[in-house]
């Protein structure tokens, strides 16, 4: 059968990638669109996915937000008229499932956050998500439709990471200095909260002053790496801080920095799955998952300024780290999308049981 996937957001493309490749392996067709915003379509093109660019992101107003749900929903139109997808998968794609659910395809939706934001015509009709959300407010209105997977998303791809010696020579760091991978917040989602630059800024200032210590910064686009280099033009002397000029492979970076310091939740994810020390500056309200990953002291959770300089700790990682081995979640999320796809291709009632496994 033919399922459609859309890349709405730059985690989207790792995540996807193995899911892509064992349901072509298990005799389905998958079409791929990806929104040319926040590098998913370098990305993609990286790691070898052939997706077809579709919209572009409309910045943080408001109405500007509205807009670009509805412009890009319309130009994945004729995508959707071409290729006619059974089910449409993604992590959160507003545009492919308001699209979908006027069109009646069936819209899974995978998720692994609980408060994002989502209006009455772009929930999913269903909903795969962690064990560990089952209990909370979800965006599936039908409990009947809930279904959950083993660990957390990163745990899907985080098996199959390679590492490549050679980063640290491309990035010009040598073996001797410590390196810290920093992600500004998403200072363009509706979710942010200005305490998180806050305190990222606080760290930048704190980790630009000490010796031996380089940083790789990943910005969310160029028009924030433009404002940050203009405002904090400090940072960047020295080639202190590095912003690569290319999209790179995350997970590579992360397995070489010593320690992670991020606004956004897919990199600490990312590092926590492979064992790397990460620090978490977001400000918005915490989702289930990393409160848990907090509770096994696997990522710690930044609440202030003075926080920024007695809990991060700016040191040689001596540990290789503990990469995940967890392919149950990758086992879990393919299982579910076939028994939703048999259902609703054969017309099966629902099961009784909410929030099955």
């Amino acid at each position: 059968m033919r399922i459609w996937i859309d890349l709405d957001n730059t985690p989207h493309v790792p995540f996807f990638r193995p899911i892509i490749r064992e349901l072509e392996s298990r005799g389905h067709t998958v079409t791929v669109t990806a929104r040319d915003a926040f590098q998913v379509c370098d990305l993609a093109e990286r790691l070898g996915l052939k997706a077809t660019r579709v919209g572009r992101h409309y910045g943080k107003k408001s109405i500007m937000k509205i807009y670009g749900l509805a412009a890009r929903s319309a130009q994945l139109l004729p995508v959707v008229l071409r290729d006619r997808p059974v089910l449409a998968l993604s992590h959160g794609s507003r545009s492919q499932i308001l699209l979908a659910n006027l069109m009646r395809i069936p819209t899974v939706m995978v998720m692994d956050y609980e408060h994002a934001s989502t209006p009455p015509m772009v929930r999913p009709k269903w909903e795969i998500v962690p064990k560990i959300l089952a209990r909370e407010n979800l965006h599936c209105q039908n409990p009947g439709r809930i279904r959950t997977y083993t660990g957390i998303k990163e745990d899907v791809y985080a098996p199959d990471f390679q590492p490549d010696p050679a980063l640290r020579g491309e990035l010009g760091i040598s073996p001797s200095e410590i390196l810290a991978t920093v992600r500004p917040p998403a200072s363009e989602a509706h979710y942010y909260n200005p305490e998180s630059t806050v305190l990222f800024e606080a760290f930048m200032n704190r980790v630009t002053r000490e010796s031996n210590v380089r940083s790789v910064m990943l910005p969310r686009n160029k028009s924030q790496e433009d404002q940050m280099r203009r405002e904090n033009p400090h940072w960047f002397e020295g080639e202190k801080v590095i912003v690569p000029k290319q999209a790179v492979d995350g997970m590579n970076l992360l397995w070489h920095s010593d320690l992670v310091v991020s606004g956004g939740g897919t990199m600490n994810r990312e590092a926590a799955a492979l064992g790397v020390p990460v620090y978490s500056v977001f400000r918005g309200k915490i989702g289930a998952v990393d409160r848990e990953l907090q509770r096994q002291g696997r990522l710690i959770l930044i609440e202030s300024k003075e926080e920024v300089t007695s809990r991060i700790l700016i040191k040689p990682r001596t540990s290789k780290g503990a990469q995940s081995v967890n392919r149950a979640a990758l086992k879990d999320i393919l299982d579910h999308v076939e028994e939703i796809l048999r259902r609703e291709t054969s017309g099966i009632a629902l099961a009784p049981l909410a929030r099955t496994t």
